[in-house]
């Protein structure tokens, strides 16, 4: 399944799940949002994103420096300003293959393909060691700086991996190394060997994380 969607690249790589809110004020942008305003069905107000790779901008030749595996996003709730900007919340929903980046009249468009999840059978050894390694590394973070995360992890195998991901605070490579991870066990192996590294260099430099802890919030939805 492939077709035309509206796009709006990122500085930051969205995972299904995740609440994205956006403050939207470039003239393209803002008539996106005008743009899903107009579809009656909110269900039907989407738009996809993909993450900007580090060091580039989006211009003219925008599909040469973004991701090509994103999400596809749902508007969810807007609020129109004064000034003729946004404030707009977004869920993202399932995965996309950004195949081209056009430039629309009004707004970037993209030819993309929806990603299916792959059903798998998540052994309980790797949905254990996972669960732990992030209890040990939210304890350590807890200890630094006070509590980052709030809720109780899920216990669906695919929704825990989706949920790991976006807590863990992770350079942008990496985070789209587990967006595009072939599956949820693999996403989440993955997402406890990045962990237990990122544990390994607290304990390394106590007073120093590794990375910070990731700027957008995460609700599972």
């Amino acid at each position: 399944m492939s077709g035309p969607l509206p796009m709006f690249p990122l500085s930051t790589v969205v995972f299904p799940g995740m609440s994205v809110p956006l403050h939207v004020f470039e003239d393209r942008y803002r008539m996106l949002v005008n743009h899903l305003l107009t579809v009656e069905d909110p269900a039907a107000r989407v738009f996809g994103t993909v993450a900007i790779r580090e060091g580039y901008e989006v211009g003219d030749h925008g599909a040469q420096s973004v991701y090509r595996v994103g999400c596809v996003l749902q508007l969810t709730e807007v609020e129109r300003r004064d000034d003729g900007t946004f404030d707009i919340v977004a869920v993202a929903r399932e995965r996309l293959m950004l195949e081209e980046m056009q430039r629309g009249a009004d707004f970037p468009q993209g030819v993309v393909a929806v990603l299916p999840e792959p059903e798998v059978d998540v052994p309980a050894e790797v949905l254990d060691r996972a669960r732990a390694t992030f209890t040990a590394f939210r304890a350590a973070m807890t200890e630094l700086q006070g509590d980052p995360f709030s809720g109780t992890l899920p216990r669906d195998p695919d929704y825990l991996a989706w949920t790991l991901s976006a807590l863990t605070p992770l350079p942008m490579a990496e985070r789209q190394s587990l967006l595009e991870a072939a599956d949820a066990t693999e996403r989440l192996v993955l997402v406890t060997r990045l962990l237990t590294e990122e544990l390994r260099a607290i304990n390394v430099i106590p007073s120093l994380p590794a990375t910070q802890v990731a700027r957008t919030a995460w609700s599972p939805n």
